[in-house]
């Protein structure tokens, strides 16, 4: 119904609004993360409404000057992050539009594993040193930056700063490893 909707929207917008307190800038400033997190809150309302273009559409499109790492795939493409948090820090991009990995079912495993095959291969091309010491995974809604289907490729992993690590780190609760993706979609069929 159109309150169960609004009420929905509500309570993602608490939620982010919250993550916008909890987590804090700890560069020297000190500020509060709120372009980040009122941006996702604004892009969730967004594609609620149906109203926002997708810019990884536009970019899949070539709709946008980005430069593109890798594009020779029917269903893939590959560039780098805007705001990296590593020394190498590039997202590998459905050019469907699949809204994030909570989306994907166990007939995606062949897309996840083709996701990871791309990041590797990118990583060789791009002669990234210790590519090993690697972390790749998704942000898990409603902590993502942009509704679209996209793998973090970080590396080195061991040199990411306080920052990155609470975003992409271990302890990270709204990340979640490309190996546990698949784990979940192979056991259960789904992302949890």
């Amino acid at each position: 119904t159109a309150e169960k909707g609004v009420i929905n929207r509500c309570a993602l917008t608490a939620i982010v609004s919250c993550h916008a307190l909890i987590c804090t800038d700890l560069s020297s400033s000190g500020s509060l993360l709120t372009k980040d997190t009122t941006r996702t809150a604004s892009m969730a309302t967004q594609e609620a409404s149906g109203d926002d273009v997708c810019p990884f559409c536009q970019i899949a499109d070539k709709q946008t000057n980005t430069e593109i790492l890798f594009s020779q795939d029917e269903e893939l493409l590959c560039f780098r992050d805007v705001k990296p948090g590593a020394e190498t820090h590039f997202l590998v991009v459905t050019r469907r539009h699949i809204d994030n990995c909570r989306m994907l079912q166990t007939q995606h495993i062949p897309l996840v594993e083709r996701m990871v095959e791309v990041a590797r291969s990118v990583l060789e091309e791009n002669k990234v040193h210790n590519s090993e010491d690697n972390r790749m995974g998704f942000h898990l809604p409603p902590f993502t930056s942009v509704p679209h289907l996209h793998l973090h490729v970080l590396c080195p992993a061991s040199k990411m700063n306080v920052r990155a690590q609470l975003r992409y780190g271990p302890q990270s609760h709204w990340f979640i490893t490309v190996n546990k993706v698949l784990s979940q979609l192979k056991t259960s069929g789904k992302v949890k």
